[in-house]
């Protein structure tokens, strides 16, 4: 709670004043109690005198109703009736300006949150995202930040409101008569302590809810992008009942949730309704022996009414502040999780690769799997201006290499280093600056081309991206395309081939035009045609750059300068493919397989 309220320190001056706001609708509420002792007392009795009218008196401080009246206004109606549409107009205006700064404040602190978990996300190493899928790390920033939403926006201003009007009318209760007003607030003690105890159930339920909404929420997720794997095996009523089961677990909850918010409204009731009813009893006598006057007393049974439906309010905003809280766990888990890879102090910047970029006895272990050696001992060099290309077998380390030196990972021993510096030494947005990257499967953005192409350079021109779609062998079927360079591509680019696809992300990595470039298997999906076209997109990329190449397809790396082949996460050869062909190793078995089948 304390970190939640933390995040309004910035909107504190909005806040105070939506606080003194909020005493004045609580003050107005009091009034509007107290008023009715001269409506009972004076205004209805034909006896009716124009005498003072006490509203509070406390130690040696008497407010009169004639203090807060026009001067010459004397009639007891006119004074009553002044004072009750005044408590009014008080009341809404000061409730009105309240409850917009309040949510002001609350909607600005919960925006400063999300923004900074979705901060805090967005900068984490690729082990997190292996970890977490999409849809739970969806359904934290959105559903478990919106419950954070309405508890610290709409609840907050009600929380204030119901404070004020709760030590307002206590005031009332125990000016009016403070022995009925003992004996009626001792049941609040059985009220208070169900409450706090069912807050803590409640808190939990609801981190169990999260839990089971972020499950629905990867259910969908996985369903929708993979609707044609769904299709293609036939499996919709399967993934019907998944997504069933899911909900009716959610369901459950919500209303396991329900029963334990809702104990809390009668129990107040009823508890009220027995103090009034022994008040009552009490209060003939004393009415009789005139030590009160039903004025006094319907006052009092009206502010003690009025009292217990703030008190009402409060258990159930308690109740809602513990779900909040229960939200808000996950989320303090992402803000409180220490970045794997980020900058060392007093890291330098990298301007450009001169020299090489040399691995020194690396070994790592991917952070989920630690009984598994991804890579072990890896020396190799790559001159700055060469092409090195990584073969082998699946799974023996070559798109591990790849995801090293961008540092989407850090190594687990042993050293990366670029001109001799170590990565860990450089600045991580200048070393991923000096790296552009054309993966195996291309991630396009739901946006147009032209957008997609000038993907993280702020200011590029249009003459830039068409020159880049030119350079990528783009430019011919973009300029075909319905708006051209303007044509929505769809989510993941879904409205493009295979090739093309690769096409814009090449035209994109060409616009980057950053020194050094990983190429991850690029043309592995692609039929022949577009294989062609690729490849001679590839080749204007690569021109005058340090490349480090995934090949499935020894064709597409004869002329590299040096090929490296893996094994088991050990390099088991190196050389060129010339002096690989013969070598009689497991570069020279998967030249011949691919001969074979070609």
């Amino acid at each position: 709670m304390r970190r939640l309220i933390a995040y309004s320190r910035p909107y504190a001056g909005s806040l105070f004043i939506a606080i003194v706001l909020m005493s004045f609708v609580g003050l107005s509420q009091a009034l509007m109690a107290r008023l009715i002792v001269p409506l009972f007392d004076l205004v209805l009795q034909p006896q009716a005198s124009k005498k003072a009218v006490v509203l509070f008196e406390f130690g040696g401080f008497r407010l009169l109703l004639s203090d807060l009246l026009p001067s010459g206004v004397e009639d007891i109606w006119t004074a009553v009736a002044i004072g009750i549409v005044g408590a009014f107009l008080v009341k809404g205006l000061a409730d009105y300006a309240a409850n917009y700064l309040i949510n002001d404040a609350g909607y600005g602190a919960v925006t400063d949150i999300r923004q900074q978990v979705y901060d805090k996300v967005l900068r984490q190493d690729s082990a997190f995202f292996q970890e977490n899928s999409t849809g739970t790390l969806m359904s934290s920033i959105m559903s478990d930040i919106e419950k954070i939403q309405v508890a610290v926006s709409h609840l907050l201003a009600d929380w204030f409101r119901q404070t004020f009007t709760v030590i307002a009318l206590l005031a009332v209760v125990l000016q009016t008569n403070a022995k009925f007003a003992i004996v009626a607030l001792t049941v609040l003690p059985f009220v208070l302590v169900p409450t706090a105890r069912l807050g803590r159930r409640i808190r939990r339920t609801t981190r169990k809810g999260q839990d089971y909404a972020a499950e629905l929420n990867q259910i969908l997720q996985e369903t929708i992008t993979g609707h044609q794997v769904v299709k293609t095996f036939g499996t919709e009523e399967i993934e019907s009942n998944r997504f069933r089961e899911a909900a009716k677990r959610l369901r459950k909850n919500n209303l396991k949730y329900v029963a334990q918010q809702a104990i809390a409204s009668p129990l107040i009731e009823f508890f009220a309704a027995l103090t009034i009813v022994g008040l009552l009893t009490f209060a003939q006598t004393e009415i009789r022996a005139g030590k009160m006057t039903a004025g006094d007393f319907t006052s009092f049974i009206v502010a003690l009414l009025l009292l217990y439906e703030p008190v009402k309010r409060l258990t159930g905003i308690h109740n809602i502040f513990q779900q909040a809280l229960g939200a808000s766990q996950k989320v303090f888990e992402y803000l409180d999780r220490e970045q794997a890879v980020q900058d060392r102090p007093g890291a330098v910047k990298l301007d450009r690769l001169k020299e090489a970029i040399t691995f020194e006895d690396v070994t790592f272990r991917y952070p989920s799997e630690t009984e598994r050696v991804a890579l072990q001992g890896v020396n190799l060099t790559v001159p700055a201006g060469k092409v090195a290309a990584l073969v082998g077998p699946s799974g023996a380390g070559k798109t591990t290499i790849a995801n090293l030196v961008p540092r989407f990972y850090d190594v687990s021993s042993g050293a990366i280093r670029i001109d001799g510096r170590d990565l860990r030494d450089l600045q991580l947005e200048s070393l991923r600056a000096n790296i552009g990257i054309v993966p195996q499967d291309t991630f396009l953005f739901n946006d147009t081309v032209a957008n997609n192409i000038g993907y993280g350079k702020p200011g590029v021109t249009m003459q830039e991206i068409r020159e880049a779609a030119r350079m990528a062998m783009a430019e011919e079927f973009i300029e075909k395309m319905p708006e051209g360079y303007d044509t929505m591509i769809g989510e993941r680019g879904q409205k493009l081939s295979g090739g093309q696809r690769q096409r814009i992300a090449i035209a994109r990595a060409l616009l980057k035009n950053a020194p050094i470039l990983i190429l991850d298997e690029a043309t592995s999906h692609l039929d022949t045609e577009s294989e062609a076209l690729v490849q001679g997109a590839l080749a204007n990329l690569m021109e005058n750059r340090t490349v480090i190449v995934i090949a499935h397809r020894l064709s597409t790396i004869r002329r590299a300068d040096l090929i490296v082949v893996l094994d088991s996460g050990r390099i088991t050869e190196t050389g060129t493919h010339d002096e690989l062909v013969n070598g009689g190793g497991i570069y020279q078995r998967l030249h011949e397989l691919q001969y074979l089948e070609s």
